[in-house]
């Protein structure tokens, strides 16, 4: 009775490490690029706005906000107005990765529990640099570049604006950072 309650348990350990081994790779794994922690693959079901989406990954639901870009606010209430060009930002992340099946690289989930992530495509360039080089998000310079971890993307901005993309045809535009703080704390809109 021991020995087919051991063999059960090797087999049902397998199964839980094969099943694991879909959701989150550790550090250490040859898939995973060294700087990340982990990677998670799955379809994207949901596109929220311009940098964040959910990832359907073996039966459970992963909120994803890719690294290192901040796109236009979508309207949450009154209280807090979207910005402009955020409907057009999220229909281009849409356009880039809805419905698909992905691979992304994760450096670590932030106090809402999303998983902070690169996101790879067939291209060669991440969704994030795309979105960042079509003028539909920022580098990510809040806090002095804090959360910054593709150096290339402030270059690529500067190429989208000085061609005028996206936001860039417009003049003044506020960065969603200082949206969040001006208009939704300060109600400055």
């Amino acid at each position: 009775m021991r020995r087919y309650a051991g063999v059960a348990l090797v087999a049902v350990l397998a199964v839980l490490g094969w099943w694991q081994s879909d959701l989150v790779v550790a550090p250490g794994n040859a898939s995973v690029p060294e700087e990340y922690a982990f990677q998670l693959s799955g379809k994207v079901v949901h596109v929220a706005d311009g940098d964040s989406f959910t990832l359907q990954v073996r039966g459970h639901r992963e909120s994803i906000r890719m690294a290192s870009i901040d796109a236009p606010e979508t309207h949450k209430s009154n209280d807090r107005p979207g910005q402009p060009l955020a409907k057009a930002s999220r229909r281009s992340l849409a356009a880039l990765i809805q419905g698909k099946q992905l691979t992304v690289y994760c450096y670590e989930r932030d106090h809402y529990q999303r998983s902070i992530c690169d996101v790879p495509l067939a291209q060669g360039k991440t969704a994030n640099q795309l979105q960042v080089m079509k003028g539909m998000a920022w580098a990510n310079m809040e806090g002095r570049g804090k959360f910054m971890r593709d150096l290339s993307l402030p270059s690529l901005q500067e190429k989208a604006r000085q061609q005028k993309e996206g936001l860039w045809k417009e003049k003044n535009q506020v960065q969603p950072w200082v949206w969040r703080y001006q208009c939704w704390k300060q109600k400055q809109c």
